[in-house]
């Protein structure tokens, strides 16, 4: 996966800029900043920034974290919110940014790529670096015939797989999984108050307060 990202940071926007899914980045653009408006805000796996510049735009501080050094250089050279900071960290363990602790939470386009049986860790992971009835933002894609890549095959574990081209010519076989409500939503349990799905037609977002 990171061998992946590096390869395509310099192009990975193109995604943003398929026709039919322009409706929904608009609305998810607009209605990104006021869910952290004066908050101290952790971004997990940032990549090149695309959310960052939009639900930055309000918040008190924003620390964007990713462990791929091709996408944050990509990031940083955008012109973002001057409350943006970034720091190199595993999504997985965010060991890296120590006792810090935030207000604020934010993942996109990343949950999809965290195979089923490391959620709850990664979440629970998450929630350690937040204090209590954090706002935490969640948003990633829908499955859309007409516009995802295809699936290839299902593992034992449930997780599914899409084999992707780069324009090196490479293949790689990438984890995709596409949740749904109800299913985000028992995984989330008891650690989340006051839950809330918004469906989009290529996107969905899961917004919640941590307890």
């Amino acid at each position: 996966m990171l061998d992946y990202y590096k390869r395509r940071a310099g192009y990975y926007e193109r995604v943003y800029h398929k026709p039919e899914r322009q409706s929904d980045l608009r609305a998810m653009e607009a209605w990104l900043p006021a869910a952290f408006a004066s908050r101290r805000v952790l971004e997990v796996a940032c990549g090149t920034g695309w959310w960052t510049a939009h639900g930055a735009r309000d918040a008190a501080s924003w620390l964007a974290t990713d462990l791929n050094p091709e996408t944050m250089e990509v990031a940083r050279a955008k012109t973002l919110p001057g409350c943006v900071g970034f720091a190199t960290a595993d999504a997985y363990t965010l060991a890296e940014i120590g006792d810090q602790r935030f207000d604020a939470a934010f993942a996109g386009c990343w949950w999809s790529h965290i195979p089923l049986e490391r959620l709850d860790a990664w979440i629970d992971t998450l929630h350690s670096k937040l204090e209590p009835r954090a706002r935490v933002v969640v948003l990633d894609n829908r499955f859309v015939p007409t516009s995802s890549t295809p699936i290839t095959r299902r593992d034992a574990r449930g997780n599914t797989w899409q084999m992707r081209s780069l324009d090196d010519g490479s293949q790689h076989e990438v984890l995709k999984n596409f949740p749904e409500r109800a299913e985000a939503f028992a995984l989330l349990g008891t650690r989340a108050i006051d839950p809330q799905w918004i469906a989009h037609a290529h996107y969905w977002i899961l917004s919640y307060l941590a307890t």
